[in-house]
């Protein structure tokens, strides 16, 4: 009766950690600005419509054919070459989370606007933290 008593109170605990785990996750991304709230709202939208067909809607990709977004290494340490490759598209080999892809991702014809959501959007989704706000100015002065 003892263990059974401990063993339940292990699992509440653990249940108790989860939860506080998970409010400071959700307190994390309510301290962004009204601004990238919105930013990030749009890109979730411009991501279902444009990314999600190839990427997955989780960001998972597909292994061998198109690189994750979610927990990867590519969108948080190749920010700049991550908005090029959604204003240019991207051909030839990449290497993400250790992986070589080497498929083609036509250029998807959004506005700069749209791209910094997306980017907004990926940047705060699936596993990536990378907490500078993409903006449309920065997007624009991105050239081929």
């Amino acid at each position: 009766m003892k263990k059974l008593l401990t063993a339940c109170l292990l699992v509440v605990l653990c249940g108790c950690k989860n939860s506080s785990e998970e409010k400071t996750e959700e307190t994390a991304r309510v301290e962004f600005s009204p601004e990238m709230k919105e930013s990030i709202s749009r890109g979730a939208q411009v991501y279902n419509n444009f990314c999600a067909s190839c990427h997955l809607s989780g960001g998972e990709g597909i292994k061998a054919v198109f690189p994750p977004l979610q927990n990867s290494n590519w969108i948080k340490e190749k920010q700049e070459e991550s908005i090029h490759a959604i204003k240019f598209g991207l051909r030839g080999p990449i290497k993400v989370n250790g992986e070589k892809y080497d498929n083609l991702m036509p250029a998807l014809g959004l506005s700069d606007r749209e791209i910094a959501d997306v980017m907004n959007y990926i940047n705060n989704s699936w596993g990536n933290s990378v907490s500078n706000e993409v903006t449309e100015e920065e997007v624009a002065a991105i050239k081929k």
